[in-house]
């Protein structure tokens, strides 16, 4: 069932095929459970908005799980990843100072071309020149700060809902 007004989050321990307005990607830092909780910030911010927003912070995430395709929790975790992003009509991407994030530098590579990123990438993250020379070679917008990327994502879903 698709409703047409409301706020929905959709995690992968809570998979369903449900939405909500525009459908927004939670992307960046996440380091197997170990990065700050900034997702949960941006829900906080947007729960005022027409929208569904995929979260793929787990509430449970065993890091015993082998990383391996074979592995049926990873497998299902990365698939529903790629399925939601996919699915997406915006990705907000944040890559956090002191992490590493590189599924999340990967999943820049996959979607530089979509149209529908917004990236977050301050002062200390490093591979800040990486992600500085992809954003601008594909026209990604780009800011230093989450407030700012929120802002953003408030015009995109905006302009999509009008």
């Amino acid at each position: 069932m698709k409703y047409k007004k409301g706020f929905l989050v959709i995690k992968p321990d809570s998979d369903s095929n449900d939405y909500i307005g525009s459908r927004v990607f939670l992307a960046g830092s996440i380091e197997m459970g170990n990065s700050i909780d900034w997702q949960s910030n941006v829900i906080d911010e947007m729960k005022d908005s027409n929208i569904t927003i995929y979260n793929p912070r787990r509430d449970k995430w065993n890091s015993e799980w082998e990383q391996l395709e074979r592995s049926p929790e990873f497998n299902f975790q990365v698939n529903w990843e790629l399925n939601r992003l996919d699915q997406s009509d915006l990705i907000l991407m944040y890559f956090l100072p002191d992490t590493k994030s590189p599924i999340s530098l990967l999943e820049l590579g996959l979607y530089a071309t979509s149209g529908k990123i917004i990236v977050v990438c301050p002062d200390g993250f490093w591979r800040k020149g990486n992600v500085q020379i992809i954003c601008t070679r594909n026209n990604i917008p780009l800011f230093n700060n989450l407030e700012d990327g929120i802002g953003a994502l408030r015009t995109k879903i905006s302009m999509l809902n009008n």
